[in-house]
């Protein structure tokens, strides 16, 4: 039977179950043979990543012909303000071409675990939250877009997949799904 897992990958984790010198990969989490991950998650991002050993599904995951939403919080240097998100959504110059998000919005900071190490906070800047809801996936994508207007991400943290999110699980943590159900979740989301 297919598997589906979903895990929230703690900070400093490489997608990957192979070892990079002394870095954690999934293997120090997911026990479970023969799956892989849907998608990327950079090393110094958090949050949810999916993992299966289906091939359908992994593409209907990763693929960004499907556009399946990803949804991340992006703590970010400096006072975020409402044209700053419009602008995200109007789109920004990457230099590998333009990239815009779906939705953007402030928030207030979400209630999530604590980070080891900690983000460096300046006593003279602030920081804000911000809700990023984007359709493709490029490397460092959302850190890249919110740089482009003057707000660097401090911590960035992936809360949704389609409609698969992290909600009740801890940074290491990963719960097991029916890989039929998600099929028929991802189908019936990519076709919205």
């Amino acid at each position: 039977m297919a598997k589906l897992i979903i895990l929230n990958k703690p900070f400093q984790v490489l997608s990957q179950f192979t070892t990079d010198g002394d870095k954690k990969t999934l293997a120090d989490y997911v026990p479970t043979k023969g799956v892989y991950p849907a998608g990327r998650l950079d090393f110094d991002s958090e949050g949810l990543l999916l993992l299966t050993d289906d091939g359908q599904l992994q593409a209907q995951i990763s693929d960004p012909k499907y556009k399946l939403t990803k949804t991340y919080w992006a703590q970010v240097e400096g006072q975020a303000r409402e044209d700053q998100c419009a602008q995200l959504c109007r789109g920004v110059s990457l230099k590998d071409g333009p990239a815009s998000a779906l939705t953007c919005e402030i928030l207030s900071a979400p209630d999530l675990w604590d980070r080891a190490p900690p983000i460096r906070e300046r006593q003279s800047i602030p920081t804000s939250w911000l809700k990023i809801v984007i359709a493709e996936g490029r490397n460092r994508q959302v850190r890249r877009m919110t740089a482009a207007i003057n707000l660097p991400t401090l911590r960035l943290v992936r809360a949704q997949v389609g409609e698969w999110h992290i909600n009740g699980l801890k940074p290491g943590e990963y719960r097991s799904l029916d890989v039929e159900v998600a099929k028929s979740s991802a189908r019936k989301f990519n076709r919205r």
